[in-house]
């Protein structure tokens, strides 16, 4: 039963004093009096609405912080932490600019309060874009990423990201000698953020030091979102011969590395990133052009700057979906193929063997989703037997005259090399998978894909001793690399379950006119019963909002769940699910227990289990696995030689 929480009384008001000394009045005398009131005056505390009756609120008691809790339980700081950010999340300042940028040396363009994107918007994406032949520095522009634990403690004022993370760390004895923040330039491809910045090198300078400096205390790594990826790429090269690699040695790992804890990984790609670089949105950006089409389609073009800009972020290209139709299905089958969102069933300690022993979680009776057709054009398509789907194949079709006139050039990036013949295939093509969708991004942006492909792949290896995979272009793709020679090291996957994550999409052709994207999802395909799947063009699963389940949780629920090929070693995994719970009330800002893929920084039991693996506990010790969603059944499903 909730309690009421009580102040204790406050002192009586100036009006009750003022007239119970009107009454003493014939006792006293008034010098007395006045002595009195002056005494009273310094005494009394102001009165404040926040003191008192205005802030009582009928709630139950606050909990105890993480780090309060686990300090009265003796927990002290141990093993030294590296904290990995993911995309966008981590602040970049300008070191060099064009005449635009004057007077913003060193002031933050990304993170912050982005002031200047609303001052000087087409100079701030000239200054944000990189060389979309190199994905390295335009002439005159060096942007560089922000060092400490302020790069991504905030992502705007007020907007924690990493903050309560660090506070709570703090109580237990953390300081900045036992925490590094490994801020990187997130828009490069992983090696070239060695090849410009020597980060990698100063990752493995730190981290080395942090472990010496601690008696020999190997570190906790903590990444979150496309983190994860950049920290898989950086075991590789860590331990990969020079040139390509540091050089470290086979067993630098195993040295160095007590855990690693991810964060809300995207191992296995995520479905939002294809529409995003295929038409610069996702559900948030589609049902705002549906809303207010003008704002985004015209004027400063908002859309097509940011595709301009966007895809000459390599990284962009790391979280493409990976593992092809094997993993994310095909046109009649996918893993999750059945999920209803009104019967997602809670699970709790020991689900793998609750997944294997339970029966089918029942089918929803409405209409069944197919996921595995991750862009379908029409929703018709999206729901019709494949066998009635008639297609073109769009692949060697002939582009045609550009549909851009010259003042579009500067800003599309690639769409003004496609007439409407491309942009016509495309449609007539009517529907993609995982492994048709790379084809489709590679035919509308050529350029894009060719950097991209000589930074990432998105395959499944079928001979992992095969000399071609030691490319670092294999590294950030967990189904084409080993994890190390660390038989001691755990590796954790912490991540949001129980909120809409979106999975496939149904597009339409854009109206004709110039400078438009041509292509946008379709918001009137919606399903109005409470049970959809679909809503505004977009067909979700479980998830944290960003990350499918699909992806944050199979590599450590089958990929390299005991001794397989892609961990020879069988360094031990665990999942743990955190259950979203949106705030009950505007006092508790995001929320304690939420579980979406930014705000989970702030959950509570997520940081109590990263705050107990730094200072010393096993993944045992934490209790194993904590799953809520199908991922074991999910992932069985999956037909994976391991």
């Amino acid at each position: 039963m909730a309690s009421i929480r009580r102040r204790k009384p406050v002192e009586p008001s100036n009006t009750s004093v003022q007239k119970e000394e009107e009454e003493d009045e014939e006792e006293e005398d008034h010098s007395k009096n006045e002595h009195r009131r002056k005494s009273d005056k310094k005494s009394k505390p102001k009165w404040s609405c926040v003191d008192n009756c205005c802030w009582m609120v009928i709630t139950g008691p606050l909990p105890d912080s993480p780090g309060v809790k686990l300090r009265k339980e003796g927990l002290k700081a141990k093993h030294p932490v590296v904290f990995v950010p993911g995309i966008v999340t981590a602040g970049l300042e300008l070191w060099e600019g064009h005449q635009c940028a004057d007077g913003l040396f060193r002031k933050r363009l990304w993170g912050g309060t982005f002031g200047e994107v609303y001052k000087r918007p087409l100079c701030w994406v000239e200054h944000m874009s990189l060389d979309n032949e190199t994905g390295l520095d335009p002439p005159g522009i060096r942007v560089r990423p922000v060092c400490g634990l302020v790069a991504a403690d905030y992502f705007a004022p007020g907007y924690f990201v990493w903050a309560v993370l660090i506070a709570n760390l703090a109580r237990i004895g953390y300081e900045e000698k036992t925490m590094y923040m490994a801020s990187y330039d997130w828009r490069l491809s992983f090696q070239n953020t060695e090849v410009r910045d020597q980060t990698l090198s100063r990752i493995k300078s730190n981290i080395e030091l942090m472990v010496e400096a601690n008696g020999g205390n190997k570190a906790v790594i903590i990444p979150h979102s496309m983190g994860v990826l950049y920290f898989l790429h950086f075991m590789k090269w860590v331990e990969a011969p020079a040139p390509m690699g540091a050089g470290g040695g086979p067993d630098w790992c195993a040295k160095h590395i007590k855990a690693v804890v991810n964060i809300g990984g995207p191992f296995l790609g995520v479905p939002k990133a294809v529409a995003g670089l295929f038409s610069a949105e996702a559900r948030d950006i589609a049902v705002a052009r549906a809303i207010a089409p003008g704002v985004l389609n015209n004027g400063f073009q908002t859309l097509q700057h940011m595709m301009r800009m966007s895809r000459t972020w390599d990284s962009t290209m790391s979280m493409i979906p990976k593992g092809g139709d094997t993993i994310w299905g095909d046109l009649d089958w996918s893993p999750e193929e059945g999920y209803s969102p009104m019967k997602r069933k809670q699970r709790n300690t020991d689900t793998q063997k609750a997944s294997q022993d339970d029966p089918e979680t029942e089918i929803s009776q409405t209409k069944r989703a197919n996921y595995g057709r991750i862009i379908s054009f029409g929703r018709d398509v999206a729901e019709a037997l494949s066998s009635d789907i008639e297609r073109i194949d769009f692949r060697d079709a002939v582009k045609g005259q550009s549909v851009a006139n010259t003042s579009c050039r500067d800003v599309w990036t690639e769409y003004h090399d496609m007439g409407y013949g491309g942009i016509k295939a495309v449609a007539e093509y009517k529907v993609y998978t995982a492994e048709s969708m790379i084809d489709l991004l590679r035919f509308v942006a050529p350029k894009m894909m060719e950097r991209g492909s000589a930074h990432f792949s998105y395959g499944i290896a079928d001979y992992l001793d095969d000399p071609k995979y030691q490319h670092y272009k294999y590294w950030s793709n967990p189904l084409e690399t080993k994890l190390p020679n660390a038989p001691e090291m755990e590796i954790f996957s912490l991540y949001g379950v129980g909120v809409p994550t979106e999975r496939a999409y149904v597009y339409k052709l854009s109206p004709s006119a110039e400078c438009t994207i041509p292509f946008q999802i379709d918001t009137s395909a919606d399903e109005h019963d409470e049970d959809s799947c679909l809503k505004g063009g977009v067909y979700s699963v479980d998830g944290d909002e960003t990350v499918p389940v699909l992806s944050s949780g199979f590599m450590c629920a089958k990929g390299w769940r005991g001794k397989t090929r892609f961990n020879p070693s069988g360094s031990r995994t665990y999942i743990r699910e955190y259950a979203h719970s949106p705030p009950a009330n505007f006092l508790e800002g995001r929320g304690t227990q939420s579980g979406a893929h930014v705000d989970i920084m702030g959950n509570f039991a997520l940081i109590e289990d990263v705050m107990r693996v730094a200072a010393g506990a096993t993944g045992e010790e934490l209790g194993g696995d904590q799953v809520y969603s199908d991922i074991f059944k999910w992932s069985e499903k999956i037909n994976l030689q391991l």
